[in-house]
């Protein structure tokens, strides 16, 4: 549900119009194992040339972690234009990857207050309108949305109540 990327932009933007997420070999992998590999070690088939392609644009050598159950899986991947990764690289890489993963995993839950608030935000109401409807002051309201914020690691208000959907917390 959330995606950070730091690759090239002219390569994500090729990436995303060429829709190559879903015939990327580095994602089928990171979906059917757990733990780092390099691409050139993955063993599955790149019948699309993307790894070709994202050598064209200076990414000659990768490598991909994947960690987490299937129902919350992060898949990382990072790529360099002049050699493999060393082994104790990958190690490295590995351990910022899970690390990611385990400060980025959804929310058990929130509290009745932030979810109150979301829910009201969330069906319309302005800050003074909800504030009023849960007897608190607008203050109090901005600093549970902003706590509810912090908790499901969302920028905006209408982000975090999208995420709290996404995880049935709303």
């Amino acid at each position: 549900m959330m995606m950070f990327q730091t690759y090239p932009q002219e390569w994500t933007d090729h990436y995303t119009n060429q829709g190559y997420a879903l015939r990327d070999p580095m994602i089928a992998w990171g979906f059917s194992k757990v733990g780092a590999s390099r691409w050139s070690e993955i063993g599955i088939p790149d019948v699309f040339g993307i790894l070709a392609e994202a050598a064209s644009f200076g990414m000659r050598y990768g490598a991909a972690v994947s960690c987490g159950p299937i129902s919350s899986r992060t898949i990382g991947g990072c790529a360099r234009s002049d050699r493999e990764y060393t082994d104790d690289e990958l190690r490295k890489i590995e351990q910022i990857i899970n690390r990611l993963h385990d400060m980025t995993q959804p929310p058990e839950s929130l509290t009745q207050a932030q979810i109150d608030a979301l829910r009201l935000i969330a069906a319309g109401d302005r800050h003074a309108a909800a504030a009023a409807k849960l007897r608190i002051s607008e203050s109090a309201l901005k600093a549970r949305l902003n706590s509810a914020r912090q908790r499901l690691l969302a920028r905006t208000t209408a982000e975090a109540i999208q995420r709290a959907k996404d995880y049935r917390l709303l």
